[in-house]
C-alpha cells in the first residue's frame, strides 16, 4: 500500500516513474462538475510552475553502487519512464549500458537492490526480472539468468568468486542464491518466508542477512543470520542470532570481520556489534536514541557503513530530517556534514571518500562525494535547480503537542504559500502512504505547485510513521483509521491556532493507504473542507483477500484479525460509511492497479452516489498503482487544483462569481 514520491526501483507504477509525452490528459470524470481542460497547460507565466513542468523536470536518482570500476547509479527520467543506468566517468556523468535496458526489481512488489558493482562492471536486474552483467569495457549487457517464473533483487557482488548474491522470488517462496558470470545458479539458503539483501565480509569468508516470517512485516520482527562460506562457495554453519528482546533488525554490514547491524530492541534502530565468535552478546554502538534507518520496504538500503579507518558514516533521523554524521578511528567525536540535505541513502566508501545520494528541499537528488579527511562535500552529479527563475517554498519543522497522555507529539513539515494574499491561506494536509513510512523535507514538485497557487501545505508524520522509534512506529497496531486521523485533525487545528492557515479552508489528501486516511478523516471528522483520494483503500477486507504475499499479514496487524474484531473492521471501512461524508470528495484511479484494485474506487463512488453525494472521479485506464504518464500526472494536478480552488472560495467570493 505504499507508493513513493521519491525514487523507487520496485513499486508498481510509482508516481516517480513518468513516461510518455504531454499531448493531453487521458482521464475522464463522473459525478460532480469539474474542469477537465487545464491539464494541457504549459505555463507562459514564469512566476508560476505549470503542472506539466512540475512533472517533467523531476529527475530522481537511487541505488548507488561504488567499486574500483567507479560510481554507478540508477536514474529515473520522466521523459523515458524507466530507470536507467548511469556512470560517473572522467568526463562527468554519462548514461551507461545498452540503450534499451530498463532496470527494476519487483521482489516483494517494491523491489530494491537492482544494482551491484564489481571491479569490471555491474550486475543489474532488468525490467524482465532477470540478472544481467554490464561490462565496463564495452557497455554491453550479458543475460545471466533465464528464469521467467522468478524475480531477483537484493544484489550484492561477491568479487572473490566472480559472482553475485541475490534474493530469488518464485512460486510464493524466496531463497538466497548465487549466480556466476557463466549464469550458473546455486541455492545458498532457503526455508524462510522472506530474505534481505546479504552482506559479505571483506575476505569473502562470512555472510550475514536478515529474514522474517509471515504474518510479520520486516519493521515489526525479523531475525539476523550468519554463515561461513566454504571453498566451493556454499554456506556452512548457518545460524540465527536472537536479539535481547523482540526486535526488527536490518542492514547487516561487516567492518573487516566484525559484524554490525541496526536493531531496534532498545527502542530505536541503532548500530549494534554482535560477537559472533564468542557468546553472541550484543554490544551497543553508543549512538543517540534516534532511528538510524527508515522502514525497509525495499531491499538493499544502506544507511550506515564503515569508513575504513575505524570510523563510521551513519544517517540519523531527527524529527523526520535525515542527518549525516561521520566519525574517525582517531577520535570518537562526531561531525555532521552535508547540512543542506534532508535525507541520505545508499552510503558507500571508496578511496578515502564517502559517496551517497543526498536529497534536498531545494534541488533534485544529487550524487555526493564527501572527503573523509577534510569533510568537504562535492556534488558529482544531479543537484539541478528544478525551478529555474522561481523561488521554492522550503519546509519548516512543525511539532504538534499531545493534548493528553494517550496521544503523542507528532512532527511534520509546513510549506508557506508563495502567492501573496491579505487572507490566511487555505491548507492542504498530505497523509503519506505506507502507512509505515514517513514524509521527509525533500523536494516535491506537487508541493511547489500548490504553494505557488496560494495554498499552504503540511506533510504530517502521524503515529505509525517510521523514523521516530519503535514505540511510535508500532502505535498504529489495531488503530489504523483512528490515530492517524486524529493526528491529522490535531495538525490542522494546531496550524490554524498559530495563524499559519485558514482553519475554515482545510483540505486533506493521500495516496494509497494515505487515501484511506483521508477518507476516514472525511468520515470521522467535520474538520475538513474537502478531501482527495488517489487510488486509496476503501474496503480493507476485500483488499486483504487480494493483496500480495509481502503484505498479506499487514492489514490484520493494522486492524486486528477480522474474525476477532468484525465490528472494528466494519467501523474502519470507508465503503460502509459513504453516507457520513458530508463534504466534497475527488477520486483518482488507474484502471490497471493491481495493489488497490479499481473496484475499490468504483464501489466507493457508487456508494456515495447511492447516499445522494456527488463525488468527482478521474479515471486513467492505462495507469497502475501510481501514475507514470506525464500527461496523467499533470492532469491530476490540474484537476485537483480546479477542485480545491472551487471549494476554497469564501462565501462572498462565491456570490460575486454567481452575479
Amino acid at each position: 500500500m505504499r507508493t513513493t514520491r521519491g525514487y523507487s526501483s520496485g513499486a508498481e507504477g510509482s508516481f516517480s516513474e513518468a513516461e510518455g509525452s504531454f499531448p493531453s490528459a487521458e482521464g475522464s470524470y463522473f459525478g460532480a462538475e469539474g474542469s477537465a481542460s487545464a491539464a494541457s497547460e504549459i505555463s507562459h507565466d514564469k512566476t508560476l510552475l505549470s503542472a506539466y513542468e512540475a512533472c517533467a523536470t523531476h529527475i530522481q536518482r537511487g541505488e548507488l553502487a561504488v567499486s574500483s570500476a567507479g560510481v554507478f547509479w540508477l536514474q529515473t527520467d520522466p521523459a523515458l519512464g524507466c530507470n536507467t543506468l548511469w556512470h560517473l566517468s572522467d568526463q562527468g556523468p554519462v548514461r551507461f549500458g545498452p540503450d534499451h535496458l530498463g532496470i527494476r526489481s519487483r521482489v516483494n512488489g517494491y523491489g530494491g537492490g537492482a544494482l551491484a558493482a564489481t571491479n569490471d562492471g555491474v550486475f543489474v536486474v532488468g525490467e524482465d526480472q532477470q540478472i544481467r552483467f554490464v561490462s565496463l569495457s564495452d557497455g554491453e549487457g550479458t543475460r545471466l539468468t533465464d528464469d521467467p517464473d522468478a524475480a531477483f533483487g537484493g544484489l550484492v557482488a561477491d568479487e572473490a568468486r566472480q559472482r553475485v548474491l541475490a534474493v530469488r522470488e518464485a512460486n510464493n517462496q524466496q531463497q538466497l542464491v548465487a549466480v556466476s558470470r557463466q549464469g550458473h545458479l546455486t541455492v545458498l539458503h532457503s526455508g524462510q518466508d522472506f530474505y534481505s539483501a546479504p552482506a559479505v565480509s571483506s575476505d569473502s569468508c562470512q555472510v550475514a542477512w536478515t529474514s522474517w516470517q509471515l504474518p510479520h512485516m520486516p519493521w515489526q520482527r525479523s531475525r539476523l543470520w550468519t554463515a561461513g562460506v566454504s571453498d566451493d562457495g556454499l554456506f556452512e554453519r548457518s545460524r540465527y542470532w536472537p536479539t535481547p528482546s523482540e526486535a526488527s533488525v536490518q542492514q547487516p554490514v561487516f567492518d573487516g570481520s566484525r559484524l554490525w547491524v541496526l536493531s531496534d530492541h532498545d527502542g530505536w534502530w541503532q548500530p549494534w556489534h554482535l560477537d559472533t565468535s564468542g557468546d553472541g552478546r550484543w554490544h551497543s554502538g553508543s549512538s543517540p536514541a534516534r532511528d538510524h534507518a527508515n522502514a525497509p520496504w525495499q531491499l538493499g538500503e544502506c544507511h550506515h557503513c564503515p569508513t575504513g579507518d575505524g570510523g563510521w558514516a551513519r544517517v540519523r533521523y531527527c524529527n523526520g530530517t535525515g542527518e549525516l554524521w561521520l566519525t574517525s578511528g582517531k577520535s570518537p567525536q562526531e561531525t555532521r556534514v552535508a547540512r543542506d540535505y534532508g535525507d541520505f541513502r545508499y552510503l558507500q566508501v571508496s578511496r578515502d571518500a564517502l559517496y551517497c545520494i543526498g536529497r534536498s528541499a531545494s534541488c533534485l537528488d544529487a550524487i555526493l562525494k564527501i572527503d573523509l579527511q577534510t569533510r568537504q562535500v562535492q556534488s558529482m552529479a544531479g543537484g539541478e535547480d528544478p525551478m529555474p527563475g522561481l523561488r521554492a517554498a522550503l519546509p519548516l519543522d512543525i511539532e504538534v503537542p499531545a493534548l493528553n497522555h494517550e496521544q503523542a507529539t507528532v512532527h511534520g513539515f509546513f510549506y508557506t504559500p508563495k502567492l501573496a494574499s491579505a487572507d490566511l491561506p487555505p491548507l492542504i494536509l498530505l497523509a503519506h502512504g505506507g502507512p509505515t513510512s514517513a514524509a521527509y523535507p525533500v523536494f516535491n514538485p506537487q508541493i511547489q505547485y500548490w504553494c505557488q497557487r496560494g495554498f499552504a501545505v503540511a506533510e504530517i508524520n502521524y503515529r505509525g510513521s517510521s523514523s521516530f522509534g519503535r514505540a511510535f512506529r508500532l502505535a498504529l497496531e489495531g488503530r489504523w483509521g483512528e490515530v492517524d486521523v486524529e493526528d491529522m485533525e490535531r495538525a490542522a487545528d494546531h496550524l490554524a491556532s498559530f495563524g499559519l492557515a485558514d482553519g475554515q479552508r482545510v483540505f486533506i489528501q493521500g495516496r494509497s493507504s494515505g487515501g484511506y486516511t483521508a477518507l476516514m478523516a472525511m468520515i470521522r471528522s467535520q474538520r475538513f473542507t474537502a478531501g482527495a483520494s488517489m487510488f486509496g483503500v476503501t474496503d480493507p477486507l476485500r483488499l486483504r483477500a487480494m493483496t500480495h504475499r509481502f503484505e498479506s499479514g499487514y492489514l490484520d496487524w493494522l486492524l486486528g484479525a477480522p474474525e476477532e474484531f468484525p465490528e472494528r473492521w466494519r467501523e474502519r471501512t470507508p465503503l460502509y460509511h459513504a453516507d457520513r461524508i458530508t463534504a466534497p470528495m475527488i477520486f483518482f484511479q488507474g484502471g490497471q492497479d493491481r495493489v488497490v484494485v479499481p473496484e475499490q474506487t468504483r464501489a466507493m463512488i457508487d456508494a456515495m452516489k447511492a447516499a445522494g453525494k456527488s463525488p468527482e472521479l478521474h479515471w486513467f485506464e492505462n495507469e497502475g498503482h501510481g501514475f507514470r504518464h506525464q500527461a496523467n500526472q499533470a492532469g491530476m494536478l490540474e484537476w485537483m487544483f480546479s477542485f480545491y480552488r472551487k471549494h476554497s472560495q469564501k462565501a462572498n467570493d462565491r456570490s460575486e462569481n454567481l452575479s
